[in-house]
């Protein structure tokens, strides 16, 4: 089939190059004369694992260019992949989308379905519909139809091919045939209903995510107050098969292009019809306190952070992404700088974004070593594949003060126990190497790390911790 993608962000690159795979013609629009560049010398302007490599395989099928005529002349289907960011109230906005439409509308040349793949709020396909119906005037008809998209960045393109399922939302059984073809090549279950159930299919599928994390770091808070471990926690609860083991992993909150944006989406709808979905505004309110978590956690050792070496390492909001949307680490970054601490920090996806936010402020590090050396402090943000390999007595080894507080529990108890660090992790019992009192009369008590002579200074008084 020949198809068009409107947009080449996460959603769009990836739906193109797979349905590339699956033998159909894809023309890609693209605006941004950067990201064109890009495209058209087979780079993938975005870091996500095989897309560059299917970019390659299927050249042949695969056109890029920043004409909307170009790409909608004869085209069969056009999938409209535009980025949905909220709005300062916390509603979706729409104004990409629409003006995605508007395109359409105006270059299509025969008869053809338009699939919002992007995430858009319940009810937005049918205005699409009305958009259309006023605005195509050269007797084509353009039906509407929703296909959610349901890709975790660093997945995407096998969550693409291989997930567990496609939902399709038509108004005709012409859309249902069409979009059924498109998907020939798929062999999970297709569930096709109606446009608004579809869209609120991939609401209600975010949301219950979103729900799970927030839960599981509460427990987790709790957890470390009564002296539970909460991986084992985790790992009680999701053999039962009502619950399952996804997205039970305690940590310092989620971030991304999906979840925040689509948790306050939802939570703004139900305000809009008169309605409050409570468990829904409460996992926004618990992500946003775990988000400073660490930087909280930071302040059991050293009650003024000013003038302290910091070292950050992962600053994206998952590993395998280059995606700093909504990152917990930026607010923590922040805030460090706020309290005049220096910060290293270290991410193998690169620092061009992150640059722009802070462009003066940081010290961007080539190796883990590099970033942790000599530092008072150190925050794991991403659960990095690195950081995990990385042996949890070489931060004794080549920090100042070997405190690490890690909110993505990348190591067991028992790998750092005699690893001479300071360990603080997320609902689990902290990790502390030997204590030694300084004298009889001291108030300050003396951590001194077997591999690495270097000191640490705490209150001995530590109620105020829990």
């Amino acid at each position: 089939m020949k198809i068009a993608v409107v947009g080449t962000g996460y959603v769009g690159l990836v739906t193109a190059v797979c349905l590339a795979h699956w033998g159909h013609t894809v023309t890609c629009v693209e605006s941004n004369s950067q990201k064109l560049s890009l495209l058209k010398s087979g780079q993938s302007p975005i870091f996500e694992k095989d897309v560059e490599k299917f970019m390659w395989l299927y050249a042949d099928r695969l056109v890029y260019t920043d004409s909307c005529r170009e790409a909608c002349v004869d085209a069969q289907v056009v999938f409209i992949c535009v980025g949905t960011p909220e709005r300062e109230d916390g509603y979706a906005n729409l104004k990409h989308v629409f003006k995605a439409a508007e395109q359409v509308a105006d270059n299509v040349s025969s008869d053809c379905v338009c699939v919002v793949k992007s995430t858009v709020p319940i009810g937005t396909n049918r205005k699409l519909e009305r958009l259309f119906s006023s605005k195509v005037r050269n007797g084509c008809t353009v039906e509407v139809a929703s296909n959610p998209e349901f890709l975790s960045q660093g997945t995407a393109v096998y969550d693409f091919l291989f997930g567990p399922r496609v939902v399709i939302g038509v108004a005709s059984t012409r859309s249902e045939e069409v979009l059924k073809n498109v998907y020939a090549n798929y062999t999970g279950p297709i569930i096709v209903t109606d446009r608004q159930t579809a869209e609120m299919i991939k609401y209600a599928s975010n949301n219950f995510l979103a729900l799970k994390i927030s839960y599981i770091n509460e427990i987790a808070n709790l957890c470390e107050r009564v002296g539970a471990d909460v991986e084992t926690v985790s790992l009680g609860m999701g053999m039962d098969s009502r619950i399952g083991k996804q997205f039970l992993r305690a940590g310092i909150g989620y971030g991304g292009s999906c979840f925040p944006k689509d948790t306050k989406a939802l939570h703004w709808l139900a305000k809009y019809h008169d309605y409050e979905i409570k468990t829904v505004k409460a996992a926004i309110e618990v992500n946003e306190n775990q988000k400073m978590l660490l930087f909280k956690k930071a302040h059991r050792y050293y009650q003024n952070l000013e003038g302290l070496t910091v070292a950050v390492l992962g600053v994206t909001f998952k590993p395998d992404t280059d995606d700093l949307r909504d990152a917990p680490s930026l607010q923590n970054i922040a805030l460090l700088l706020e309290a005049g601490a220096h910060v290293r920090v270290w991410d193998p996806s690169g620092y061009d974004s992150l640059k722009i936010l802070f462009p003066h402020s940081l010290d961007c590090c080539d190796t883990i070593p590099e970033a942790i050396s000599n530092a008072e402090l150190c925050m794991i943000m991403t659960e990095w594949k690195q950081i995990r390999e990385f042996a949890p007595a070489e931060y004794a080894k080549h920090m100042k003060a070997p405190v690490v507080i890690d909110g993505r529990n990348c190591y067991s108890p028992e790998s750092v126990k005699n690893a001479g660090i300071v360990y603080d992790s997320i609902g689990r019992p902290r990790i502390l190497p030997i204590v030694e009192p300084a004298s009889a009369e001291s108030t300050q008590t003396t951590l001194v790390c077997r591999s690495f002579p270097a000191v640490l200074s705490v209150s001995t008084d530590h109620s105020h911790l829990y």
